[in-house]
């Protein structure tokens, strides 16, 4: 395991420019940070098959499409519709009229499971860098069969991974979201990104120097912890060149993309005690005024469940994290992967 020392620090309060937050550091709260460990195995249950596993495939809800697409028992990746969905696709679209006071609308929206492995014991970071590129692509894949939908104007693509960080399933799983609104979190983290580069003529993820935060990179990616991150060893991953929609991957960078991103499961998962964890996909509005692509650029957000939120983080916003980006970005960099 990597070990690190953490200096005798004052608190801190860093502005995260990304989505236009505080965080507010406060080493002394804590223990040092390399002793940072989850508590337990975070996986909801102990079965060893479930619905989402080969052979169980009619207990599921139905399917959208699999991968390879013409296999039959020995499929690699399946997408079905959620069996207990937060949305509706039945429903029939209401646009969200602007008017005062409250609004409520018809839940109409897409929500779909992505099955990673037709294996229960497999977690993401045990595929292969290209077995966890096929993941992306079927991200990618689905994303712009939702984009025909007029009505959908955001997709937000997740992975919870521990009972506490939402997973009721422990077969390794992603989901994602389609709504017919853009949420405030991703309007606010456009604005953002809009005003540094209104203020600056660059990009705010392409304009970002890790140096110290840096933990890793590939041909076409980098892993940082942001400099102010929400979270204890809070991971980015963000691609090299400047763009503004998740779904404009490619073979090649998905190929990259999966060997960096599961390298970075694998330092988390061993330093940290496989915690609890969500995987976030932060991407662009399908109709996004044009006058924010220069500004925008999407990128992968890994946040570990080491500690919980209080009533100041929900009074006020501004979390509280107990170690410093260059501190977890040390520890991180130092852990070595034996092959």
């Amino acid at each position: 395991m990597a070990e690190a020392e953490a200096p005798n620090r004052s608190p801190e309060i860093r502005k995260d420019r990304i989505h236009n937050r505080w965080v507010l550091f406060s080493p002394a709260r804590s223990r040092r940070p390399s002793d940072f460990k989850a508590k337990s195995n975070p996986q909801p249950n102990n079965k060893t098959e479930c619905p989402f596993c080969a052979g169980h495939e009619h207990e599921c809800a139905p399917e959208i499409f699999r991968v390879p697409a013409n296999s039959t028992a020995d499929w690699k990746i399946r997408v079905i519709q959620n069996l207990f969905p937060a949305v509706s696709r039945e429903l029939d679209f209401q646009n969200p009229v602007s008017a005062l006071g409250d609004v409520a609308v018809s839940g109409f929206g897409f929500h779909d499971v992505v099955i990673e492995s037709p294996v229960h014991s497999v977690n993401m970071s045990d595929l292969s860098p290209s077995q966890v590129g096929e993941v992306m692509l079927a991200f990618k894949k689905r994303v712009e069969q939702l984009q025909n939908y007029d009505n959908v104007k955001y997709v937000q693509v997740f992975k919870n991974h521990g009972a506490s960080a939402g997973a009721s399933m422990s077969h390794s799983h992603s989901q994602m979201i389609a709504l017919p609104i853009v949420p405030p979190t991703v309007s606010a983290r456009l604005d953002s990104m809009r005003e540094y580069y209104k203020q600056t003529g660059k990009c705010s993820l392409c304009d970002i120097q890790p140096n110290e935060l840096l933990i890793d990179q590939s041909a076409h990616f980098i892993s940082l912890v942001p400099f102010a991150a929400t979270f204890a060893f809070e991971i980015w991953i963000i691609p090299r060149d400047h763009s503004s929609h998740f779904h404009e991957l490619d073979n090649e960078k998905a190929n990259d993309l999966g060997g960096l991103l599961k390298l970075m499961l694998l330092k988390m998962s061993l330093q940290l005690n496989n915690p609890p964890f969500n995987l976030l996909i932060h991407t662009s509005p399908f109709q996004v005024d044009p006058s924010y692509a220069p500004s925008t650029h999407w990128f992968l957000q890994i946040a570990p469940h080491l500690s919980g939120v209080g009533g100041f983080e929900i009074a006020t916003g501004c979390h509280i994290n107990p170690v410093f980006p260059e501190d977890a970005a040390k520890i991180l960099r130092d852990v070595r992967i034996l092959n």
